[in-house]
C-alpha cells in the first residue's frame, strides 16, 4: 500500500509541476505573440529608442526567461502542494497575479509601443512579485527562495524600463 501512495503522489506532484509549467509557458508565448510585427526587439521601432549603456543584448533575453519561468512555474507548483491555509491562498492569488502582469509587460512595451505604461506595469509586478515571496516564504520557504533571481531580473527589468522612458521622454 506504501508504494502506491507514494506513486500516487509523485504523479499528482509532476501533474502539479506540468500543470504550473503549462501556465508559465502561456505567460511566457502570450508575451511572444505580442512583441512579432511591429514590436519585436530587433524591430525598427526598439532599435530607434535610446537605451542605457547596461542594456544587455537581445539574444541573452530568451535563455533568460527560460530559466525565470521555470523558477516561477516551480515556485507556483510548491504552493498549490502546500498544506491548506489562508496564506497559502493568498500566495496562489498573488503568483496569478504576478504572473498575468508578466504577460501584459511585453504587450504594453512592444505591442503598444508604451514604454512608460510598461513601467507602471512593471512597477504593479515588482510589488506583486515581491509580496508573494513574502508570503511564500511563511508557506514554503523553498519557493520564495527559488524566486529571488525572478526578483533580482525585475529589479533590474525596471531600472532598464526607467532609463529606456527617461532617455526617450516625449519621443515615442
Amino acid at each position: 500500500m506504501q508504494s502506491r501512495l507514494s506513486v500516487a503522489t509523485l504523479t499528482r506532484s509532476r501533474f502539479t509541476t506540468l500543470g504550473f509549467g503549462a501556465l508559465a509557458a502561456g505567460a511566457a508565448v502570450l508575451g511572444a505573440l505580442t512583441m512579432r510585427g511591429k514590436g519585436r526587439p530587433n524591430g525598427s521601432w526598439f532599435r530607434s529608442l535610446r537605451k542605457p549603456a547596461f542594456q544587455p543584448p537581445n539574444w541573452l533575453f530568451g535563455p533568460v526567461w527560460t530559466v525565470l519561468y521555470a523558477t516561477i512555474a516551480y515556485a507556483g507548483a510548491r504552493i498549490w502542494q502546500a498544506e491548506d491555509s489562508p496564506q497559502r491562498s493568498r500566495a496562489l492569488v498573488l503568483w496569478g497575479v504576478q504572473l498575468g502582469l508578466n504577460a501584459l509587460w511585453p504587450s504594453l512595451f512592444f505591442g503598444a509601443r508604451k514604454p512608460a505604461l510598461a513601467l507602471a506595469d512593471l512597477a504593479a509586478l515588482d510589488a506583486t512579485a515581491l509580496r508573494f515571496a513574502a508570503v511564500a516564504r511563511r508557506v514554503e520557504p523553498a519557493a520564495a527562495k527559488v524566486f529571488v533571481p525572478y526578483l533580482a531580473w525585475l529589479a533590474f527589468a525596471t531600472a532598464l524600463n526607467t532609463a529606456i522612458v527617461a532617455k526617450n521622454a516625449g519621443e515615442h
